[in-house]
């Protein structure tokens, strides 16, 4: 039964896209408890500063390699050569499969290639690359953030080779082992945090960083051979796959470089801040990051292969794109509604512990605010990006990042000053916003988006029963205030239960009774993989939302 579950092909986009996000619920739950740790044994203070601090460069690197290889060419092309896939073990020997897996084994290669050299030469030159990125920093802190570097720096290998496994597996539609590599690489920080720091102290840290790599990678690699992936060394040069792929992440690196400038920018100012605040605005990140990455994220990634199958039919893209992004906006505007109301006992409830004390709370709650305004934006883009890229158009997402990075550095820049690290997440909400209006601009002209009626409507709809949502959860903090100690952790608790409870209970009756698509087509998805049967994008009527 679990052999089969494993290896089970989803064809429904919403049935994808919430099987990848129930993993990444589990590792966005790991990921909060990684946060907890973190929070109570250092506060927000220098230490955690050089921790976040020394992951940037490293993660660059990855972002930049790995996934502009992968959204932009690696799965388009790789799903066109295994496009008659059945599942069948015959295959396997087709023509078409095998130049897929030979088309895997060469980006392999030349990814590890690039990957090993490139970390080669981080760990060379670490001392140089922290100073250049924390100038704020004390020629201490900057010593010790070069040092969790060079550890760092062996983490893309790792995460590269995953990432093309990855691809592999949301090519032929296995999400259930692809969701799970992110719950592995969560587990690895923890026990980094949990044992590796009592070891080697805040460096324990760091190769807890590797060790999750490490098992981010691992946890796909049976999973792709059960595939017929038979792994082939060496590098053929000539080949026309690979070179189309290598020309079409050029625009998509230069993208993803842009972006990373972002968060270069904000490491750089957060250092001469005062001391934490660099943990501080990861801290709130990570947690506005949880529905983004469970929602956006996810109907992201399980749209795309289907997206890249009908990229140049207009019709059935415009049908997908519509489902897609009205499901992603069904979860994430009463999550912005809920975020915004009770996030001062969100914060104390993932963060509050040890020396995480009232002060942390207050400028992580903050700046939290500023972050939750832009989550429609943030949730959303991924979406629309990945447009683009079915479409195997990647320069229009590096013109329009390339625009929004130099408001985001002006903005930044300003505001820091006045607002703190508050403003950091100002601008950065800003720079997300303007970036999703102009793809959705582009988009409109490129494909025509011929749904803006049904959208319309259907996020009125999502509005009306997030703000009665928001009231409603209001009203229960009130009421439930004098019957608990709020001096507790378990008051705290208590309170976010009931009023999210609360909240989402008033949302989704508001939904069903104005008659939402998403809300019903939802649960027809989970009606669907309950059953375990399987479900074809053909059949997903309009009508249901999915």
């Amino acid at each position: 039964m679990f052999k089969r579950i494993f290896k089970q092909q989803i064809n429904s986009i919403t049935v994808a896209a919430i099987l990848v996000a129930l993993s990444s619920l589990v590792s966005r739950f790991l990921g909060v408890f990684r946060d907890h740790i973190l929070a109570g044994q250092f506060g927000a203070g220098e230490y955690l500063d050089i921790y976040y601090a020394s992951f940037r460069i490293p993660d660059l690197i990855y972002n930049l390699i790995v996934l502009g290889a992968l959204s932009a060419g690696f799965i388009p092309i790789f799903t066109s050569l295994i496009k008659n896939f059945s599942g069948d073990k015959k295959d396997e020997e087709e023509p078409a499969n095998q130049g897929a897996w030979n088309l895997a084994s060469n980006v392999l290669n030349f990814l590890f290639l690039g990957l090993s050299l490139l970390s080669i030469l981080g760990i060379i030159f670490a001392p140089a690359l922290t100073r250049l990125i924390t100038p704020g920093f004390s020629p201490e802190q900057q010593a010790i953030t070069a040092s969790l570097t060079r550890i760092m720096f062996l983490s893309p290998v790792f995460l590269g080779i995953s990432g093309i496994l990855g691809g592999i597996l949301q090519s032929f539609k296995r999400f259930l082992v692809y969701a799970l590599a992110p719950v592995f690489y969560n587990l690895g920080i923890i026990v980094g945090a949990l044992f590796f720091v009592g070891i080697w102290g805040i460096a324990g840290l760091a190769w807890g960083v590797v060790l999750g790599a490490f098992l981010h990678m691992a946890i796909q690699l049976p999973a792709v051979f059960t595939l017929g992936f038979r792994y082939k060394w060496g590098w053929r040069w000539h080949d026309l796959a690979t070179a189309k792929i290598g020309w079409l992440m050029i625009p998509r690196t230069l993208s993803l470089a842009v972006s990373q400038i972002n968060l270069v920018i904000v490491t750089i100012i957060a250092s001469n801040l005062s001391s934490g605040s660099l943990a501080v605005f990861n801290f709130a990140n990570n947690l506005q990051s949880f529905p983004i990455g469970i929602f956006g994220v996810s109907f992201a990634i399980a749209a795309f292969p289907s997206l890249a199958a009908v990229a140049f039919d207009k019709e059935r893209l415009n049908a997908n794109f519509s489902q897609t992004f009205r499901q992603i906006l069904f979860f994430i505007i009463p999550a912005t509604v809920l975020i915004i109301a009770l996030r001062a006992q969100i914060i104390r409830v993932v963060l509050g512990a040890g020396k995480f004390d009232w002060q942390d709370t207050i400028l992580t709650m903050d700046t939290l605010g500023f972050f939750a305004f832009s989550l429609f934006a943030q949730a959303t883009i991924p979406l629309l990006v990945r447009v683009f890229y079915a479409r195997h158009n990647s320069t229009i997402p590096f013109y329009i990042g390339l625009i929004t990075v130099g408001v985001n550095t002006v903005l930044a820049w300003w505001l820091a000053p006045r607002l703190g690290v508050s403003g950091l997440a100002l601008a950065y909400s800003i720079d997300n916003i303007l970036n999703f209006v102009l793809l959705w601009v582009c988009l409109y002209f490129l494909v025509g988006i011929s749904n803006l009626r049904q959208i319309s409507f259907a996020v009125l709809k999502f509005i009306i029963g997030a703000l009665a949502a928001g009231i409603a959860a209001q009203l229960t903090k009130i009421l439930i205030w004098p019957l608990i100690d709020m001096a507790r952790f378990s008051g705290v608790f208590i309170q976010l239960l009931a009023a999210s409870s609360v909240g989402i209970l008033v949302y989704l009756v508001f939904c069903y009774l104005l008659g939402s698509e998403e809300l019903f087509g939802f649960l027809e998805a989970l009606k669907s993989r309950l059953s375990f049967k399987k479900v074809g994008l053909d059949d997903q009527g309009e009508a249901r939302g999915v």
